[in-house]
């Protein structure tokens, strides 16, 4: 009986450490800042040599202190901005202008605007990457289903790349390719950086608009979120699908942490999808974690593991029969900075 009472002491104390452990590595939120303000948003970028969140709001990129909440500064000017790309390598910002089909220049010190790049033959610029190897910047430009290239040494408008539909999120492979969604499509497109040029395109079964993209550089594997709550995880080489796994409605971004092994999915629902990537091969769902209704996109923080996402609260207008339904308008000064991040 003794024996017996000490194994079991033994064995509930290892459970309580092992789940103590488990929770340590739970994402949760920390802190709820009200930054306010008029606009919309869209994408979010994360700074991390100057820790500084930038934030897409329509007219204009807010840049704000993620420990603070404080927005630090503002770069004007930029219509129907999207998203935007760092060239931390050359000292440059750019913001993608959907409403006026332009690339907006600014200077990563002193955020002041250093030029406005017309995207031409490029109608709404949405996302924008940035590729280190060729040191050039890609608009993808939803209207007209093809991507403006700019070179960050001279800003110039240098090529403009036929797409196969309409594209959404894009990666960098570090290696001079970069991978985009093609939501209408269902497929993702294989750009060479160096060419200019779409080489390969896959379709993507099973997923439905492909919205958020995600690449681990070393395992060589893509993680697309769809809209059929979905991720498709995918082979960067041969684009052979390795697994699906289930995520939360509305995925509008994806990231991947390379020092956790973690896959982040952000959805408008309410939720982001934390997933394990065990091997190349295995992927865990570890957790659905509830933000806050509209938090559609995030960026990272690769330093601290914390997860940005941004909000607002709506007014819901009711619906008149044989009407469609009218818009729903963001309540006024509720934008909101939502900060993740792991438990300790």
């Amino acid at each position: 009986m003794i024996c017996k009472s000490i194994f079991i002491g033994i064995f509930s104390t290892f459970a309580i450490a092992v789940s103590s452990a488990a929770a340590a590595g739970e994402y949760t939120l920390k802190h709820k800042f009200k930054i306010g303000g008029e606009g919309g948003w869209d994408y979010l970028t994360y700074d991390a040599p100057s820790n500084r969140l930038f934030i897409t709001r329509g007219t204009r990129v807010q840049v704000v202190d993620p420990s603070t909440g404080v927005v630090v500064a503002e770069i004007a000017d930029t219509p129907g901005v999207h998203g935007v790309a760092l060239a931390s390598d050359v000292g440059k910002g750019y913001a993608s202008n959907g409403r006026d089909n332009s690339v907006s220049v600014f200077d990563l010190k002193s955020l002041k605007t250093l030029a406005k790049i017309p995207t031409v033959g490029g109608e709404n610029p949405d996302f924008i990457a940035y590729d280190g190897v060729t040191k050039h910047v890609v608009a993808f430009n939803g209207r007209s289903h093809n991507a403006s290239v700019i070179d960050t040494v001279t800003d110039k408008l240098i090529a403009t790349i036929p797409l196969s539909g309409k594209p959404e999120a894009a990666v960098a492979d570090g290696q001079g390719m970069m991978f985009v969604d093609i939501e209408d499509k269902n497929e993702i497109a294989a750009i060479d950086m160096r060419k200019n040029a779409v080489v390969k395109s896959w379709p993507l079964p099973g997923c439905d608009e492909p919205a958020g993209l995600a690449i681990d550089t070393k395992t060589r594997r893509l993680f697309v979120g769809c809209h059929n709550k979905l991720m498709v995880v995918l082979n960067a080489d041969n684009g052979k699908v390795v697994t699906t796994l289930t995520i939360g409605e509305g995925v509008d971004a994806n990231a991947f942490d390379a020092e956790t092994k973690q896959i982040l999915s952000s959805q408008s629902d309410g939720t982001l999808t934390v997933i394990k990537e065990e091997s190349a091969d295995k992927f865990t769902v570890l957790q659905n974690v509830a933000t806050q209704r509209g938090a559609r996109t995030m960026a990272l923080n690769p330093k601290s593991h914390e997860i940005y996402l941004v909000s607002a609260e709506f007014n819901e207008p009711a619906a008149i029969e044989g009407q469609p339904k009218p818009r729903r308008t963001m309540k006024a000064d509720t934008f909101t900075l939502l900060v993740m991040s792991q438990k300790q």
